[in-house]
């Protein structure tokens, strides 16, 4: 009983309030943003890279895979690093390593330099999100943190929407390495507010040297790296075609078996599993990686559309997003008030997904080799609702039965399953619109007869351009021939991507009744001992 009181005073004297709470608040969204943001804003960036740094697009391709394999390491050991020492200092310490490697990204004078500093940059960034979203939900009572977590969400969507048209604007009118700098200002007035503001809740004797879970830490890297690796690569190297990714995979797999072995029988786990026994953050991890690979997919497919079907230049694309972005972050502030009034929270989310839904249905039917950016508002600014819809009830549902200190093992969970859910997206996208645009080639190649009139008179009018550009009649026949391929490509293309849409619609639909089977929470998530 004294205990239980101790406790609460603890947890409640963790709540801030007025000036101090808004510049928390302000700190935590900004750190939250600078790590999502650096997943992509590199993005638009590689082109330029692999010129000044004389990389081949294999090598170049590892700027992004560094990071993401650091990241997702890190996330899931959160909550056990954070105990170790002190949470203040390890947010602090994180935003510190995130600054100085961005400096030193922005340096680097070969490829695997600039690797290098981004898997640190990596591994000070994972530790970003999830404990920014602890720190804001923590500075908040009970009764406001459907609020809290609302404003923290607003930075983990709008995060990877922002990343292009920053980095394509960056890129246009300074240099690649200004992507990595514009952090540092950022990171150091970030430091500073840390140091000055956060506190840190009280935790138990630290773990000595020889009670780490140093197999664990080792098992959950080689796991997490190799995955992230085959996820990342398996499309260009034609998956299991490949050596290495093959080996990856089956390290993957074992990496993963003894991961799980050691967390259930080592007296002092790196990370918790015990609390998936919750059904609520069973179901919600699942749902946490649905939404990842929902979020950074659509934010990975409609630049490459744009840029590769419709000719536009990075900036465009980026900033084709930002109604989407606005949207979202307009819906957040909403989202948290309905959950302090009361409003189902299976409601809300089953609402986003069913909207997110008419979102992917809308594009399948509107894509064209022509459409244009007109068309493209609307269906965007439904996307914007359904992420607003999804984000905040599907994180308090998934914590909502968590108690004490597993809510923070519950939160790093649902922030690994959102990164790994958007390597799943990206990777299996990828793969899709390759293998889905050959189909249509094959699929269109025999509607077009050279015996046909009219594919005769496209070809006449297309060799005729050409002569009328100075090239001989035999030249200028090759030229339309390889012209009329390249618009079967473009439209294979675009069916290709109208597939995508299509089964990333009925995904989200199958999720529906699924959330219907999550267990009724308290709607308000105490997070007080969340590290």
């Amino acid at each position: 009983m004294a205990e239980d009181k101790a406790q609460i005073q603890d947890e409640d004297s963790l709540v801030e309030y007025g000036f101090r709470r808004v510049i928390i608040t302000i700190t935590a969204v900004l750190c939250a943003l600078l790590e999502i943001i650096d997943t992509t804003i590199v993005n638009v960036a590689l082109n330029d890279m692999r010129g000044s740094l004389g990389a081949t697009l294999t090598d170049i391709a590892w700027v992004i895979t560094a990071y993401a394999i650091a990241n997702v390491i890190i996330i899931p050991m959160t909550s056990w690093l954070s105990k170790q020492f002190g949470r203040r200092n390890y947010f602090a310490a994180s935003i510190i390593i995130f600054t100085i490697s961005s400096f030193l990204c922005g340096n680097a004078t070969n490829i695997w330099e600039l690797v290098a500093f981004r898997f640190i940059q990596g591994m000070g960034g994972g530790a970003l999100l999830v404990t920014a979203q602890t720190i804001i939900t923590e500075s908040y009572p009970i009764a406001k943190r459907g609020m809290a977590q609302a404003i923290y969400g607003m930075g983990v969507i709008v995060g990877p929407t922002l990343g292009p048209p920053l980095g394509g604007y960056l890129v246009d009118h300074f240099s690649w390495p200004y992507i990595f700098y514009i952090n540092i200002p950022l990171g150091i007035i970030a430091t500073f507010l840390t140091i000055l503001f956060v506190r840190s809740p009280k935790y138990g004797d630290k773990l000595k040297a020889n009670q780490v879970d140093w197999w664990g830490i080792i098992l959950l890297a080689t796991f997490i790296g190799s995955l992230q690796f085959v996820l990342e690569h398996g499309q260009q190297d034609d998956w299991f075609e490949d050596g290495t990714i093959v080996t990856l995979s089956v390290m993957a797999a074992f990496g993963l078996v003894l991961f799980i072995w050691r967390e259930l029988t080592y007296k002092y786990p790196v990370v918790n599993l015990r609390v998936l026994r919750d059904t609520n953050l069973s179901i919600g991890t699942v749902l946490t990686f649905i939404l990842g690979f929902g979020l950074f997919g659509s934010t990975f497919i409609i630049p490459i559309y744009t840029q590769s079907i419709l000719g536009w230049t990075a900036t465009d694309a980026g900033l084709l997003l930002i109604p989407s972005s606005i949207t979202t972050g307009l819906m957040m502030p909403i989202i948290g008030k309905l959950l302090e009034r009361g409003v189902p929270q299976k409601i809300l989310a089953a609402a986003g997904f069913g909207v997110f839904f008419l979102y992917s249905l809308w594009m399948y039917l509107l894509m064209t080799p022509d459409t244009g950016a007109e068309n493209m508002f609307w269906p965007l600014v439904v996307r914007g609702v359904g992420l607003g819809l999804l984000f905040v009830p599907i994180t308090t549902l998934s914590l909502s039965t968590l108690k004490g200190k597993d809510i923070g093992d519950g939160a790093a969970f649902t922030g690994m399953m959102r990164q790994l859910g958007g390597s799943f997206g990206i990777a299996i996208i990828t793969t899709f619109v390759s293998r889905f645009t050959q189909q249509h080639r094959v699929d269109l190649i025999p509607n077009i007869s050279l015996i046909d009139f009219q594919v005769q008179q496209r070809i006449q009018a297309l060799q005729q351009n050409f002569i009328q550009k100075g090239f001989s009649i035999n030249e200028s026949l090759d030229k339309a021939y390889t012209l009329l391929n390249a618009n079967v490509m473009r439209q294979a293309t675009v069916l290709s991507y109208m597939d995508v849409f299509l089964y990333l619609g009925i995904l989200f639909l199958i999720c529906v009744p699924f959330v219907l089977l999550i267990k009724k929470g308290s709607g308000k998530v105490d997070t007080s001992s969340v590290h």
